[in-house]
């Protein structure tokens, strides 16, 4: 009799468990998925003050956005646009603090302070800015205040399986 051998079967789970799905149940992962109360309770924290600076950016962009920066070209709806995706972003980070919110809201306030930097520095969008307007240093100031909040939110969700392997 000639038998063949035979590889040996991975159980259901492990089947399952691709490289989409762990990278989804990641990015969707948030502090109830910390074993760690003060772990859970730092991601909370964090996440709130980070929406909180979030809003306040986004406060930020539309009123100057009704002061008059709507008449600009480009920059005027970006302004508009900015201010309304922060703030949804904020009560969407308050409501489910998911790792893929908080890394959208850090990226959000990096990406609107470097507007502004780019701006004030080389131009954008053939309209040159001034940090000395008003609100630009306030501006940068929340805006990187708020990624690096998020960030360490971020970082604590990531951390979490790396030191649950360890463990």
């Amino acid at each position: 009799m000639n038998r063949t051998p035979t590889m040996p079967r991975l159980p259901a789970t492990a089947q399952r468990d691709s490289f989409p799905r762990r990278a989804a149940r990641l990015l969707l992962s948030g502090p109830a998925s910390l074993t760690s109360t003060a772990a859970r309770w730092a991601v909370t924290l964090l996440a709130v003050a980070g929406a909180g600076l979030l809003v306040w950016s986004g406060v930020i962009h539309l009123q100057l956005w009704s002061d008059g920066y709507r008449s600009i070209s480009v920059i005027g709806p970006l302004f508009l646009i900015q201010g309304i995706a922060s703030i949804v972003l904020a009560v969407a980070l308050v409501a489910f603090r998911r790792l893929v919110l908080l890394a959208a809201g850090a990226v959000l306030a990096v990406a609107t302070a470097a507007g502004l930097l780019l701006s004030a520095g080389i131009g954008l969008f053939g309209y040159q800015e001034s940090l000395a307007v008003p609100y630009a240093e306030t501006s940068l100031a929340v805006e990187f205040t708020s990624a690096a909040v998020l960030a360490a939110a971020a970082a604590i969700v990531l951390a979490a399986p790396l030191l649950r392997r360890r463990s």
